[in-house]
């Protein structure tokens, strides 16, 4: 395979044969490489939000105020707090698991749905998805990754980066695993904005799935998506930070392949994520 930005070069934009996206299937290079820059801060705040970014995977009871107070006094930065409130809440998209006022905001105007997940057990693939969205850190500026899980087999269906946090961006990735996978019975997500907007619940309804949100608050409603941003992160990412779009997206694509067909899981016998998925498929229709 030919290193990253030379794959990048060989992309014709003006192509008439061949669009945009189809040349980057064929080279095995995502656009995100293409159409999005990573998003910047100054490096006195990246710095902050790698450190809030891993602070928060173990402690993600906290809100803002004591992510604030841990700054300040446990690792002497000083920073206002409306600074982090920036930084945490409307960059980084981070919230408190447990109910405050500093939980994620919501529009008034657009419907919650109930939480399905309570008391039902798992039992099949495609039986329930879960998806979410989380913060990636990189030399120069960052990105969003939004990922999509089965939860019987811990199976990711499909995985997506972007610059900006976006409605349609999360309903795309939705439609993508459903062509790819076929209908989920039900999808679970938190009540972020993205999640509760009229593209996503469109995208899920008009798939004639179920769309099932978290309670408020709640520390293990989406716990499951929770650990896999922790594994790619750790095991991945945090030690090699990606110098661009393109280099993150590499790494990325490398750790899922990695995840779903040879990381096995204590939780679903020590099988692969992937073989227990299309396993479970194959006994299903029999």
């Amino acid at each position: 395979m030919k290193p990253v930005p030379e794959r990048r070069k060989l992309v014709v934009r003006k192509d008439t044969q061949l669009s945009t996206t189809r040349q980057c299937m064929l080279l095995s290079l995502h656009r995100s490489g293409l159409y999005y820059q990573p998003r910047g801060e100054s490096k006195l705040n990246l710095e902050r939000m790698r450190l809030m970014d891993e602070h928060y995977l173990l402690h993600p009871e906290k809100g803002t105020v004591r992510m604030h107070t841990w700054l300040t006094k446990d690792k002497n930065i000083e920073v206002n707090l409306k600074r982090i409130e920036r930084l945490y809440d409307d960059v980084m998209g981070l919230r408190a698991i447990l109910p405050g006022p500093h939980t994620s905001k919501r529009r008034k105007d657009h419907k919650v749905f109930p939480y399905l997940l309570r008391d039902i057990e798992i039992e099949r693939p495609n039986q329930v998805w879960a998806t979410d969205i989380t913060y990636n850190a990189m030399k120069k500026g960052f990105m969003y990754l939004c990922a999509i899980i089965d939860l019987h087999s811990r199976y990711v269906v499909n995985w997506s980066l972007s610059n900006a946090m976006e409605a349609e961006w999360c309903a795309q990735v939705y439609e993508e695993a459903v062509s790819m996978h076929g209908i989920p019975e039900i999808i679970n997500t938190d009540q972020g904005s993205q999640f509760i907007s009229d593209a996503f619940v469109k995208a899920v309804l008009d798939s004639e799935a179920k769309l099932s949100m978290d309670g408020k608050g709640r520390a293990t409603d989406n716990a499951f998506i929770e650990r896999l941003w922790r594994s790619v992160k750790y095991e991945k990412l945090y030690p090699n930070p990606a110098g661009d779009g393109v280099e993150l997206y590499d790494q990325l694509a490398e750790y899922f392949q990695y995840y779903n067909h040879e990381r096995r899981h204590q939780t679903i016998h020590d099988e692969r994520p992937a073989e227990h998925y299309h396993n479970a498929l194959k006994h299903k229709a029999a």
